[in-house]
């Protein structure tokens, strides 16, 4: 029995790891969409390193993109087996994926404008690989124990990461042996967040593998945030007269976002300036957290008491033509609120493209983004950025606030392993971070008594 790693090691999206059980039974724990410009992954998105018709199941941890976009180029390859996630995963999974199978297409639309007929690029899937992928989804709920195989079974807890988002333990029988316990954290939420219930922390493992997206730092303290978000809007709408942009992943990240200013506009303090979510995708999104009310902690569901719709508000307009979304071009002392993250697709690419050399414009960070992406560029501080096949000068100021993030910094990790016996937890596998922050986490975790880590590289294996 064995887990390789094939995808999200030594470096941050595209989860993916394989378990091959002791009778060649396969297990895919996530199935994940590359996101970057690394060069090593340029194929990675085309390529698995196994047989999808082999795979027998897959547990989806969540519906982020890079932990399932490539769930129906799996199905396109020959996958069909089940695939198990959480009630909200499912419903967030089947917009998550519509909508990438439709970047994909205008992507691969734009691309072969310029190409000859024999150097033709084609999507990994459509909107019909979408459907089938969503015929094969079985949900269950938060803390039951389920069947994947005879000698397997998997139990969900809340990661307080996303909507849905759920840690990840298998136990797995060996005959003559006692059971063992494989845990995956997948992606690790943060406490005291607003919105979802905190992270449940998973009971102890002899195997662990481990995220560790903000392994080497900690993140900005909670009671600031909100004074420092008004700030930014005061500056740049009031002062300035300028434009706040924020790229936001549709799902999480800009529900958050929104909740906050509804709680500022409740306290009679957010400027009179609209507002607009720029997403047709995040509406969408929207939707499907107004159904899920059993994922909300205990503060938002005092706060609907008062306020029916924490993600509405009068100045908020939740824009879906292309039409709409290019008369905003034209606003003044505005938010817009806008996806990709990492502002390599989405409208929020052209929002910047078109703002980023006005200096009374600010661009506010709120999450993670890969190096080579150009929110990973704006994040470490360039001076020209490349975008649309043109360099812009980026005058307009850059603010980073890392205290919206939905990962845990390494301080709240370690604390989310609280639960684990260092002497029974055989070994630690460390994925989904760059460097810095895998070799950075796992000093961390050895100052903190952890022993036996390891940092695998795309396509090792590690027997169990």
């Amino acid at each position: 029995m064995h887990i390789q790693f094939c995808g999200a090691a030594g470096t941050v999206t595209g989860s993916s790891h394989l378990l091959v059980l002791d009778d060649g039974q396969k297990i895919l724990l996530d199935c994940g969409l590359y996101q970057g410009n690394e060069p090593e992954y340029e194929h990675f998105n085309e390529r698995f390193l196994f047989k999808p018709s082999e795979i027998d199941v897959v547990i989806l941890s969540h519906a982020h993109i890079d932990h399932c976009g490539r769930l129906p180029y799996l199905v396109k390859e020959g996958f069909k087996g089940r695939i198990y996630a959480t009630h909200a995963t499912r419903d967030l999974a089947a917009i998550m994926l519509l909508d990438s199978a439709h970047i994909q297409d205008r992507e691969s639309s734009f691309t072969n404008r310029k190409r000859k007929e024999e150097e033709q690029d084609e999507p990994l899937y459509d909107a019909q690989d979408v459907a089938d992928t969503m015929e094969l989804f079985r949900s269950v709920g938060y803390n039951s124990w389920f069947g994947v195989h005879p000698d397997v079974e998997v139990i969900f807890k809340d990661a307080g990461h996303i909507l849905g988002s759920a840690t990840v333990t298998l136990k797995i029988k060996r005959h003559g042996l006692r059971d063992m316990l494989l845990g995956f954290t997948a992606d690790i939420g943060r406490p005291n967040r607003p919105i979802l219930r905190d992270p449940v922390p998973m009971d102890a493992c002899d195997f662990l593998i481990s995220e560790s997206t903000y392994g080497d730092r900690l993140h900005e303290e909670a009671p600031s945030e909100k004074e420092h978000f008004l700030r930014v809007i005061e500056q740049t709408c009031v002062v300035q007269k300028g434009k706040l942009l924020i790229p936001a992943f549709s799902v999480g990240r800009t529900q958050e976002i929104v909740y906050m200013l509804d709680q500022l506009v409740r306290e009679n303090r957010l400027p009179d300036i609209p507002v607009y979510v720029d997403s047709p995708l995040a509406v969408n999104a929207t939707r499907v957290f107004e159904m899920h009310p059993e994922c909300f902690d205990k503060e938002l569901i005092q706060y609907m008491q008062v306020d029916p719709n924490p993600f509405g508000f009068d100045r908020l307009k939740y824009t879906r033509s292309v039409e709409e979304s290019k008369m905003i071009n034209n606003k003044k002392g505005c938010i817009v609120i806008a996806a990709s993250g990492m502002i390599n697709a989405g409208r929020i690419k052209h929002h910047v493209f078109n703002g980023i050399e006005n200096p009374a414009n600010t661009i506010l960070m709120v999450g993670y983004c890969a190096p080579n992406t150009p929110g990973g560029q704006l994040r470490s501080g360039v001076q020209q950025i490349r975008m649309f096949g043109e360099y812009k000068s980026v005058n307009a100021r850059v603010e980073i606030m890392s205290s919206f993030s939905a990962h845990g910094d390494y301080r709240e990790m370690i604390d989310f392993l609280k639960l684990q016996d260092k002497q029974k937890l055989r070994k630690i596998a460390l994925v989904h971070g760059d460097q810095d922050a895998l070799t950075g986490y796992k000093g961390h975790l050895e100052e903190a008594g952890y022993n036996h880590i390891e940092i695998p590289r795309l396509g090792d294996r590690i027997e169990l």
